[in-house]
């Protein structure tokens, strides 16, 4: 190793600024004599750990001709090597009970698991094994490239992969960027695999990665292990390496039809990329343009545009910044661009707001004091850092931030945003049709038994991995509740000098709204962001911005703040939600706004879908079935929207979970004081929903001319909810069949075995008075009916059969050693707590599906699904082609 234990640096950064997790203070980072470069994070927020390996390699060096080899490679490491086949990888997989994916870029392709701390010696020696000993065999490629190429219809079928892959051709025309990471099914029919070897030896070296380990993790004998795990392997002579240089194009313009309930106006122009120099610079021009007290977003005040933002979407070593607004279906696309260009020109030759560009900083600085909340975040935060942005440390980013002033701001918005290279495009809406009965399925195939014996573990797994841990309490938050009825949560974590917020006033707009007046909960909700009775709506925003806090106020609200400004952020937030100046004029304009946006949501083929499946498995009168439409809406008064606030916001409805750097003593003073005096007036509304009836098998297909592929949902109703403890039984029974990602019999039979798909699940919705089970996958039109047939199968094998104990051991592991995971974020946290309180479920409720899991059986599970599951009864609802299903 080339740098002892701790050692780093980060010249020029004042280290008051930089969390620790950011910087040199608890890192570890060495370097293995190989050239693997290895990064330590600890971060205590729960007994878990996430590694992120990052190979420096992408679509970029792709062989000419073969834009996915990146792509297809990354599928094939989970196709098994030398010392751990498929079979144990899923299996081992299951059993760590963790999330593990990986994604594809231009420039990097990142393999990432996020499990159990104590777990993080299989989780290397699964990297290890991978980096050095891949199978890639020529009939393992031959399944894979079914799945990957469902993967391709998919991103096909969506318009907007369509209008990002043909502006990223122009954008980077003759540069390795000209293609994005995807790839194309041509090229994956003419790829075998021998180019994937080839491809693996020249890149998949330790010298040509970057290895990130985050969570709670002793630094010291990690690294000691990550060196006994990897520092075997031999590095490789690295290919050279194409240099991406794009030109910017001359202006171009763009048209797409798209399935969306509203159309897009856009205009996109060449920016830095992550690695290069003005990269700090751009993106704070980026936040100023996207800023909600900017001139972009003033269009939407305005009445001129539905939504109105800007984005950024930096590659390594170019980029692209993506202007765009909103209109509705019908609407004057050509007005809207028109609109946009203007504001755009105007900021070109006149400059941005000097306090919006300091503001920008003061919230790129603060926001990377949250990313100790996320062990996942924390890695992928790291990961980025070195394998993208060529940095030292995420932290370094502080400096580079602070260095922006609003001159350089101006000048690099005068020279990126020339309308002489903008590609501009107009994305419309295109209605695809109405929903009709189904006609009937073909393809159905004989599908044999799932695996009745374990999968041996390799011996180095078997240690860790084949005993089950009989469950122990977790810890339990602190709950009270203030004198109004306001339930109050709190979780306390010192992992960052943060405080994260999430609320929740529970609420049932179906049996809420008036007849006549449906969409006025809609109309609220929006008005939330036109300001209070004290502040503007531009005040407000500033107010905020002045901290700096991110706020949300409404139904579902928010608030997280650096934690000297609790105190602040919180009388911002209550001032919001329990003041909101829903102003007269304002709501004139949302009011036609939501109309007009729901006129394109009721003939979108999304929202036609979501209709389907609930008109299938709901009594035609059920309250869920509402719609509110552009004539109901348009009839809702400013006073209707005063009453529904007023009958719908209550204390006594809400829930508050408080995460972060606080006491709960401390959380519970601020939090009266803040919401203390806020009071109910006159009794609960009803807000359980009917029970409904089983349902009955249907079948529905909604038109959809942009897809290319299907998309399709077997469902139907329960007689159960989430208060049975039944339910977690059939949850258990769920991860053997459909809940397992890579171990399932669904994921087996429609994906390993046969490519009918690119990805499939099952799942349960638990509700108070109500349950439904839903299977959902995407497939080609001509393999609609054969992934039907194995999934009716493989439902209907649950029922005749219990599981196997191999199966049933994965399944028990998989969901005991997720629990902890649910801990690895405040945001999880916040969400799971939520959660549970609107369902009325107990917060141990963790503990009690643990003992429910650790004691089931096969017979168990069997009986739990002949009472409850009734394979003969789902309705299949299909969105897509829908040809020759």
């Amino acid at each position: 190793m080339d740098m002892p234990a701790g050692q780093m640096s980060s010249p020029g950064m004042p280290s008051a600024l930089v969390p620790a997790a950011l910087s040199s203070a608890q890192v570890v980072r060495a370097t293995l004599a190989n050239g693997l470069r290895v990064v330590i994070v600890p971060d205590r927020l729960a007994p878990v750990v996430t590694t992120e390996i990052n190979y420096l390699v992408g679509s970029a060096e792709a062989p000419k001709g073969f834009p996915g080899t990146a792509h297809a490679l990354e599928h094939m490491m989970f196709r098994g090597s030398a010392g751990l086949d498929k079979d144990q990888l899923a299996s081992v997989g299951a059993r760590l009970g963790g999330s593990y994916n990986a994604d594809t870029t231009e420039d990097v392709t990142q393999y990432f698991y996020t499990a159990q701390s104590r777990d993080l010696p299989v989780l290397l020696k699964i990297e290890a094994l991978r980096m050095t000993g891949l199978t890639l065999s020529e009939a393992d490629w031959q399944k894979e490239r079914g799945a990957i190429e469902q993967e391709v219809s998919r991103d096909l079928s969506s318009p907007a992969y369509l209008y990002l892959a043909q502006l990223q051709a122009i954008l980077f025309a003759g540069t390795p960027y000209e293609h994005d990471a995807l790839g194309t099914r041509p090229s994956f029919e003419r790829t075998k695999a021998a180019d994937l070897r080839a491809f693996y030896r020249k890149w998949y070296a330790p010298n040509n990665a970057v290895l990130v380990i985050a969570g709670d993790v002793n630094p010291v004998t990690t690294l000691e292990l990550v060196e006994k795990t990897f520092g075997d392997i031999p590095s490789r002579k690295l290919p050279a390496r194409a240099p991406v240089a794009p030109v910017p194009p001359p202006a171009k313009t763009l048209s797409f039809s798209t399935d969306y309930p509203v159309g897009f106006a856009t205009l996109a122009f060449p920016m830095p990329g992550s690695s290069e120099r003005d990269f700090a610079v751009a993106d704070i021009l980026s936040d100023v343009l996207s800023s909600q007290r900017g001139a972009l977003y003033q269009l939407v005040p305005q009445g001129r545009a539905l939504f109105a933002g800007f984005e950024y979407a930096p590659k390594q070593l170019a980029g692209f910044g993506l202007a765009l607004a909103a209109f509705p279906k019908g609407g004057d696309a050509k007005k809207t661009m028109d609109d946009m260009r203007a504001v755009l020109e105007k900021i070109r030759r006149e400059g941005v707001p000097a306090d919006l560009v300091e503001a920008a900083k003061r919230r790129e600085i603060a926001q990377l004091q949250f990313a100790a909340n996320s062990v996942s975040g924390l890695a992928e935060l790291w990961s980025n850092a070195l394998a993208l942005q060529k940095l030292e440390s995420p932290g370094d980013m502080v400096a580079a931030y602070q260095a922006v002033t609003p001159e350089a701001v101006n000048a690099l918005a005068t020279t990126l945003l020339d309308p002489a290279h903008a590609v501009s495009a107009v994305l419309t809406p295109e209605s695809s049709g109405q929903p009709v009965a189904g006609k009937g399925f073909g393809g159905a195939e004989s599908f044999g038994a799932t695996p009745d014996k374990p999968v041996p573990l390799p011996e180095w797994a078997e240690k860790d991995l084949a005993r089950l841990d009989k469950p122990e309490p977790t810890a339990q938050p602190t709950v009270s509740t203030l004198p109004n009825g306001l339930r109050l949560i709190v979780w306390p974590s010192h992992v960052s000098h943060t405080i994260q917020l999430t609320g929740q006033v529970r609420q049932t707009p179906a049996l809420e709204e008036p007849q006549g007046q449906e969409g006025v909960s809609d109309v609220t909700e929006a008005l939330f962001a036109y300001g209070t009775t004290r502040h503007d709506r531009l005040a407000f925003q500033k107010a905020l911005d002045d901290i700096p806090a991110w706020e949300s106020a409404g139904s579902g609200f928010s608030l997280r703040v650096l934690t000297p400004d609790f105190e602040k952020g919180m009388v911002l937030l209550a001032e919001n939600e329990l003041h909101p100046a829903f102003p007269v004029s304002d709501f004139e304009i949302v009011r036609a706004q939501t109309a007009q946006a729901q006129a394109g949501e009721l003939a979108s083929p999304g929202h036609l879908f979501t209709q389907a499946i609930k008109a299938a498995i709901l009594p035609p009168k059920d309250p869920t079935l509402r719609e509110a439409t552009p004539q109901s809406i348009t009839h809702v008064t400013h006073d209707d929207v005063l009453h529904y606030y007023a009958h719908a916001w209550r204390p006594d409805l809400t829930t508050i979970v408080v995460t972060g750097d606080v006491t709960p003593e401390k959380a519970r003073a601020v939090v009266e004081q803040a919401f203390g005096g806020w009071r109910a007036e006159g009794p609960k509304p009803e807000l359980d929903l009917p029970a409904v009836p089983l349902s009955k098998a249907s079948r529905a297909h909604v038109p959809d001319k942009s897809s290319v592929q299907d998309e399709v949902v077997l469902a139907e109703t329960l007689g159960l909810t989430a208060s049975n403890p039944a339910h977690f039984t059939l949850q258990l029974g769920n991860e053997v069949l459909g809940g397992g990602l890579f171990s399932s019999r669904l994921y087996r039979d429609l994906r390993v075995k046969t490519g009918y798909v690119y990805n499939v699940g099952s799942d349960f919705e638990w509700g108070r008075t109500r349950g439904t089970y839903m299977v959902n996958y995407g497939a080609d039109p001509d393999k609609v009916g054969k992934a039907r047939a194995a999934v009716l199968h493989d439902v209907g094998a649950m029922v005749s059969a219990p599981p196997t104990d191999a199966e049933l051991s994965l399944a028990k592991a998989s969901l005991l050693r997720r629990i902890p995971l649910q801990r690895a974020s405040l945001d999880r946290i916040a969400s799971l707590y939520l959660n549970l309180a609107n369902l009325d479920l107990p917060l141990d409720n963790a503990d009690r599906a643990a003992q429910a899991y650790y004691n089931a059986t096969g017979a168990d599970i069997q009986a739990a699904f002949k009472q409850w599951i009734r394979p003969d009864d789902l309705s299949t609802i299909v969105k897509g082609p829908a040809a020759n299903w």
